[in-house]
């Protein structure tokens, strides 16, 4: 005979399914921010300022629900840890759309399309968050595993050096060398130290990975483009 399930029981479940449903929203938003950011691009080149203005005024739309997601998400887990008897979650202040970080990657993603070698107006060099449109990451593959950051499943970003990592090999690699000598970025040539407390999975970290992702898509699709080309005009 089946045991009736409990309150706690029925709240975990309840939590589980919301959660499921929320981290596919979340990369649902994801992959639609990095989309707009990329056809921005393209419309950029094609001199269409008028629609990457569109572009411009969706990513600030966007940009709001995905903060607020995001902190459902972290809402959820909490409750899922350990349930609130008051009910009461606090959230975090809203955040400014046009200060985060991926709207001024996106600012200046579509500024470097005709400016390559200059700073974004009213910035100094040092300040410019980007190194290149095309990648936002210092390394594609971690470290550890060799493999690609687009295939890890847990990746974490060191807050030292900004190399990213498989969060199990990274802290399995800790725990042996801390102990002994203190454990260097496994990075060839990067003499920063890990610590677990600064591996972290920032708020733009997964949106980086995706958008590495699709560009690599889309390099494949025109380069297969390219290919079947040259066999029809031979």
């Amino acid at each position: 005979m089946l045991r009736a399930m409990s309150a706690a029981d029925r709240i975990g479940v309840t939590i589980s399914s919301l959660e499921t449903s929320n981290n596919s929203l979340i990369a649902d938003v994801r992959s639609s921010l990095v989309t707009i950011k990329m056809i921005a691009e393209d419309l950029e080149r094609e001199n269409r300022s008028d629609m990457v203005k569109q572009l411009d005024e969706a990513a600030l739309e966007l940009i709001p629900v995905s903060d607020d997601i995001v902190r459902l998400s972290s809402a959820l887990q909490s409750i899922g840890r350990e349930y609130n008897s008051s009910n009461e979650l606090e959230a975090d202040s809203p955040s400014v759309p046009e200060n985060h970080l991926f709207y001024k990657q996106f600012k200046e993603a579509v500024w470097r399309v005709h400016h390559a070698d200059e700073p974004m107006p009213g910035e100094e060099q040092e300040e410019i968050i980007m190194t290149s449109s095309q990648c936002n990451l210092v390394n594609t593959t971690c470290p550890l595993t060799g493999k690609p950051v687009t295939e890890l499943e847990d990746p974490v970003r060191s807050t030292e050096c900004k190399h990213i990592y498989e969060k199990k090999a990274v802290m399995d690699h800790i725990r042996v060398l801390a102990k002994k000598r203190g454990c260097k970025c496994a990075a060839a040539g990067c003499p920063k130290m890990l610590t677990a407390d600064k591996l972290i999975c920032d708020p733009l970290l997964r949106i980086e990975i995706d958008e590495l992702r699709l560009r690599g898509n889309r390099s494949t699709q025109a380069q297969i483009v390219a290919d079947c080309t040259e066999i029809d005009e031979d």
